[in-house]
């Protein structure tokens, strides 16, 4: 077919060069500089991005007004054939701000608003908070749209039970409400009751995959029941396991949580770690802990981006902000090192490898990932690798870092529309020009989330006006799509054109995949870098320290790993009388001698 010839619906997502009023069309430029004319059509209407749990903000009235030159905006409508060409007729329009170079997602207190409301919404579908007390005997892993629970569903995974731990903690970090961090303790305990697994002969932990309740009856689950990783102890899990305890540490000091984190970095070193090629095995045989055991069939002598890359942003960055323990800064330099011996493969590809045989040869034949690239996992490298640049500054990995941010955009996100795409082919087909995506061209939360958080830190830390080029269209199609005006959180997955998928599993705000982590962890990180490295605005932490928890009764309050001599402490508060006895740029505060818990509350200001 050399001629379109039929009409379909779908999305522009640029930035206005031009409005005609007489003719009621405009220009509209995508990320990578192609230029459409757009029409308005009668019934046109337009609203302003609104937070959850803002009411519509209506630029229907306003259309000719917010239409100027360089404003940032989502533009959905029709194409119709016509001519050699086409006409497009916009339907709809999305303003992420009322003007160009004004974005409301970095408002001050954006992000902290929008993890309260995700919380909120987490608390009242799994507990039905606060009409009743927070139990975690009623959580359940499958939550549908609406977060109500599905009957016949009776699994309480480990993971996601970590992951929405870390989403209260978060909260509490962010707002001070208390009900963030009972909700993030008592998931805590629940974890340590029920999916902990203490090994004497070998004096380590490790988690179960998780637990089926029927009634009061409870049965354990060692091995993991997820395709992936079926019948065997994957890294990953163990790592996760760790997420929503670690985060509730930093608010808390409980000593048991340290322990805990402690003995399960003993299971990684003893039984995950190649200590021979360096690197961490992604599985483990449930009986032997064998990581080469014939059992483990396809993930026999494996080595991952899970096994090796998620033990930083899970929980080992967070355990050395809690600690400031050189050990786990020597762990973290390991981890990044290998990632960046291993991972890049650019005379093969835009993007890294991702699996890897024992001897780091590259498996392009594991399941379903064969020679395919997860388009967040690179973004994750990035932003990842900026983090460690601050604690241990190293050429190679800033290097590699700008190489990603500087390669992704053309293969990895949609320039058209605006958002960042899923799994794709790593290697072009003869004659291809784009790479193929392997099962759609939807967008998933999770690695908007990811695109967001590497070009913010990269600009925060290089002042590139790219990297924040490409953080604003992220942040904004995320604001403007993924969030559920209707139902509350956000939407696991949309279109490419942005309105979202409601088809099986990823309808659901809780599943194997999805629990309260992503969208809050991008709201935690988000609000801290525009705020603190990039805009200059300060910001409230609060935490609440068990007696005698930290060592030497010392809370560490750097909010992230940033660059040395970024922000500093401005005041602190003791329920909420001011309080002296902190060292400002040392980022740390002396907290009273006293058996009765105190919430802290500090300031946090950038240099």
């Amino acid at each position: 077919m050399d001629h379109m010839s039929f009409s379909f619906s779908d999305t522009i997502g640029g930035y206005v060069t031009h409005f005609n009023r007489q003719e009621k069309s405009f220009g509209i430029k995508t990320s990578d500089g192609r230029e459409y004319t757009a029409h308005l059509t009668p019934t046109a209407w337009g609203r302003i991005a609104q937070n959850l749990e803002e009411g519509y903000i209506d630029a229907t009235q306003r259309l000719g007004e917010l239409l100027t030159p360089g404003q940032h905006v989502f533009a959905y409508g029709v194409f119709y054939p016509q001519g050699d060409g086409h006409k497009f007729d916009v339907k709809s329009f999305v303003f992420p701000g009322e003007a160009p170079d004004k974005y409301r997602h970095e408002e001050p207190d954006w992000w902290v608003k929008q993890v309260r409301s995700i919380a909120d919404s987490y608390l009242k579908w799994q507990f039905d908070y606060p009409n009743k007390e927070i139990n975690y005997r009623e959580y359940r892993t499958m939550l549908n749209l609406a977060g109500a629970k599905k009957q016949e569903d009776f699994l309480q995974e480990t993971d996601t039970v970590s992951r929405l731990v870390y989403g209260f903690a978060s909260a509490f970090m962010l707002t001070g409400h208390d009900r963030f961090l009972e909700a993030a303790e008592k998931g805590t305990e629940y974890l340590r009751d029920h999916m902990r697994f203490y090994d004497p002969d070998e004096n380590l932990i490790y988690w179960y995959h998780g637990v089926k309740v029927t009634g009061n009856r409870e049965q354990k689950l060692l091995t993991s029941e997820f395709s992936d990783d079926y019948d065997c102890i994957p890294a990953y899990e163990q790592i996760y396991a760790l997420a929503g305890p670690m985060q509730t540490y930093r608010a808390s000091g409980d000593p048991r949580i340290l322990k805990d984190a402690d003995m399960t970095i003993d299971l990684f070193d003893k039984f995950y770690l190649d200590k021979e090629k360096g690197g961490y095995f992604s599985h483990l045989d449930p009986i032997t802990l064998d990581p080469r055991a014939e059992s483990l069939g396809r993930n026999q002598g494996r080595k991952n981006w899970n096994s090796v890359g998620d033990h930083a942003p899970a929980y080992l960055i967070n355990l050395y902000l809690a600690t400031g323990e050189q050990k786990y800064a020597d762990m973290l330099e390991y981890t990044f090192d290998t990632i960046e011996a291993h991972f890049p493969d650019y005379d093969n590809s835009p993007f890294v490898q991702e699996k890897f045989y024992e001897d780091w040869s590259h498996d392009k034949t594991w399941g379903w990932q064969q020679n395919r690239a997860v388009v967040g996992h690179n973004l994750k490298i990035a932003w990842n690798l900026m983090r460690m640049q601050s604690l241990k500054p190293k050429d190679k990995y800033v290097d590699f870092a700008k190489k990603i941010a500087a390669i992704m955009p053309a293969v990895g996100s949609d320039q058209q529309r605006g958002g960042w795409y899923d799994v794709v082919e790593r290697v072009l087909g003869e004659g291809e020009e784009q790479h193929r995506f392997v099962w759609h061209d939807r967008k998933a939360w999770w690695q908007q989330e990811q695109a967001i958080l590497a070009y913010l830190i990269l600009h925060g830390i290089e002042k590139d006006p790219e990297y924040l080029r490409h953080a604003r269209e992220a942040c904004a199609f995320y604001n403007a799509h993924f969030l559920d005006h209707d139902d509350g959180a956000v939407y696991f997955n949309v279109l490419a054109n942005g309105l979202p998928f409601l088809m099986g599993t990823e309808r659901y705000k809780g599943s194997h995949s999805m629990s309260g982590y992503h969208s809050t962890e991008l709201c935690y990180l988000a609000a801290i870098y525009q705020n603190l490295l990039i805009f200059k605005h300060p910001m409230d932490f609060y935490f609440k320290p068990i007696p005698g928890g930290f060592k030497d009764n010392t809370l560490r309050v750097s909010p992230d790993i940033l660059p040395p001599g970024s922000i500093a402490i401005g005041k602190v508060w003791i329920n909420d009388e001011e309080y002296t006895n902190f060292d400002a740029d040392g980022l740390t505060v002396k907290l009273p001698d006293t058996q009765e818990r105190v919430k802290v509350k500090v300031q946090i200001v950038p240099k």
